[in-house]
């Protein structure tokens, strides 16, 4: 156990996990967890020999969102929000982290948690996860800002609006259906289908993964002359780079590529 109720660990492959745990209260997040959890992600982030970062939650629930008892500590009206809005690391660490993110999602993902379900880049979920953006129930608007920005891109203005508006819960199947999931597996096949997952992205070289969701993400907020001009430097930047000089060699080689991120 890490501080604050936040498990952070590395394989011998570079997949690492970001586990929430505190079980007892469904994983809601203190202040202090939210502060650890965004540390870890940096931490992984920063980590040259991790390739894949997955976040999930223990006892069978993902996020419950933030502990409202641990909010009230605080009055409302002099409460601040956790950074500027030129923070971004403090408000989407998982979109800011340059690996790719998995989500592996089992049980309750609601409000804050649901936001964080919506930075992954790959949502493998348990066919009992349900995610609700219950802000407005709450005299508030989503947390992060993820709801109102990334969730509309992700399924559409009008399904988004439903939630945000209705406060419901999106059941695993309509996740699946609508595509906010890419796949959905029964609980205890969770940890290995998110694994299994990550493989996949182990045979891809880290310098390009890490343009590609620079070039995806902020794609969503650039017209198409910024963003071909974001290209033109990726490719060019690639181009040069050691991980394509393997790439071809493996295959001309008809071999493994051993890429190293350069």
């Amino acid at each position: 156990m890490t501080a604050h109720h936040i498990r952070y660990d590395v394989d011998a492959d570079g997949i690492a996990t970001i586990t929430i745990d505190r079980p007892e209260k469904r994983n809601a997040m203190t202040y202090a967890m939210l502060n650890a959890f965004i540390e870890k992600v940096a931490q992984a982030g920063a980590d040259e020999a991790v390739r894949v970062l997955i976040v999930t939650g223990a006892g069978g629930a993902f996020c419950a969102g933030t502990d409202l008892a641990d909010l009230a500590t605080i009055p409302g009206e002099t409460r601040g929000v956790r950074g500027g809005a030129h923070e971004g690391d403090r408000w989407w660490p998982l979109i800011q982290c340059p690996k790719p993110v998995i989500g592996a999602i089992d049980g309750f993902a609601v409000g804050m948690g649901a936001e964080f379900t919506s930075q992954c880049d790959v949502r493998i979920i348990s066919d009992r996860a349900r995610f609700a953006w219950n802000f407005a129930h709450r005299g508030l608007v989503p947390d992060t800002g993820a709801g109102s920005w990334l969730l509309p891109r992700l399924i559409g203005p009008h399904r988004a609006l439903r939630l945000l508006y209705s406060g419901a819960f999106l059941e695993a199947a309509e996740a699946k259906e609508i595509g906010y999931a890419a796949q959905v597996v029964a609980p205890e096949e969770l940890a290995a289908a998110a694994l299994a997952e990550a493989r996949l992205y182990l045979a891809s070289s880290p310098f390009s993964l890490r343009r590609m969701k620079h070039l995806v993400w902020h794609g969503l907020e650039r017209d198409v002359s910024e963003h071909m001009a974001a290209h033109v430097e990726a490719l060019s930047a690639c181009f040069k780079s050691a991980d394509h000089k393997e790439g071809v060699a493996s295959f001309l080689e008809r071999r493994a590529a051993k890429f190293v991120g350069r």
